[in-house]
């Protein structure tokens, strides 16, 4: 981009962080936080490609203003923890939507492919699942306990050894981008697939609906999450292949960036599908209202966390622009 294109795209904003610093009392913390970010953001791009131009240095100088200005009064760091949790991360997850959204569709097309794949090859079930686990399965449903598998081991046990491998999985996800999305593509529609092999199993049986009950305690938050996962991994990936404007490394680093807050939002996630598949989904047949209502509240979080809340600040602070 032309250095002229790129001051006119940008001037409005700095003249509106400029009169923001002047009126500095009566600007809401968040919105100057934001306009640091943009500064800097800004900054860095005009290092790159100006680095002798009177724009850069523009740029530095109400950059240092803003930072004196914004950060002078802050005397710990539980400010910026609360800024990272109630505005970065949302921020980021804004940032990489359409990488989300990639990742939900690969997802799905692979539940897809899984489900139809076992309907017309029922080989391909013990294929992917192994006979030992399809065989114990098929024998909790002639018991009447479909989703018996998860009842085996210990509550503490399972809770932990649950949320390990679902954060091993979402790490694989997120890292495996590295290699231009193909490997993130690949977690997604392994998983996917082993997950629509496994709905189809119930299926045949007729036992569907009972099984999501207990499948979908934790499967709500652990299947998103491993999406969430996914579309980190995308936009680290997309990031080297289709860098925009900037140069691959930049680009690469940006998005690097944007991807690790939003996988550090899933953590807490994570932890409550291991101590809900530990902890509740052993217990399904208890009452189909509980897991109705847990279902629907851990859908309700994650759509809001990772959908709602975004798409509201994005209009507030206007990130699109």
């Amino acid at each position: 981009m032309r250095e002229a294109s790129f001051v006119e795209r940008n001037k409005e904003k700095w003249l509106s962080i400029e009169n923001n610093l002047i009126n500095i009392i009566n600007v809401d913390p968040d919105i100057l936080a934001s306009n640091y970010i943009e500064l800097t953001n800004d900054l860095a791009y005009a290092q790159t490609f100006y680095p002798q131009s009177k724009t850069k240095d523009y740029l530095n100088e109400l950059s240092i203003r803003a930072h004196q200005l914004i950060y002078k009064d802050q005397k710990s760091s539980s400010n910026k923890l609360k800024h990272f949790f109630t505005y970065e991360i949302f921020e980021s997850i804004w940032r990489i939507r359409k990488q989300l959204l990639y990742s939900l569709l690969i997802f799905l097309l692979a539940n897809v492919i899984g489900f139809i794949s076992a309907h017309y090859e029922e080989s391909f079930l013990k294929f992917i699942m192994g006979s030992h686990y399809v065989d114990m399965t098929l024998e909790n449903i002639r018991e009447g306990n479909p989703a018996g598998v998860y009842q085996q081991g210990s509550n503490w046990g399972g809770a932990l050894a649950i949320t390990i491998n679902n954060v091993r999985v979402a790490f694989f996800a997120f890292i495996f981008g590295i290699f231009f999305s193909l490997g993130t593509g690949y977690i997604l529609m392994t998983n996917g697939i082993m997950v629509g092999i496994f709905h189809y199993l119930f299926y045949k049986y007729d036992v569907l609906g009972e099984a999501m009950t207990a499948i979908w305690i934790h499967g709500t938050i652990e299947l998103s999450v491993i999406v969430i996962a996914g579309g980190c991994g995308l936009a680290m990936g997309n990031s080297i292949l289709f860098p925009k404007s900037y140069t691959r490394l930049e680009s690469f680093k940006r998005q690097v960036k944007n991807a690790s807050k939003v996988l550090i939002s899933t953590i807490p996630f994570f932890i409550v599908a291991g101590t809900l598949e530990g902890y509740v989904t052993r217990y399904y047949q208890v009452s189909i209202w509980l897991c109705a209502i847990i279902i629907l509240l851990s859908a309700i979080a994650i759509v809001y966390v990772y959908i709602l809340k975004p798409k509201q600040m994005a209009e507030i602070y206007g990130w699109d622009k």
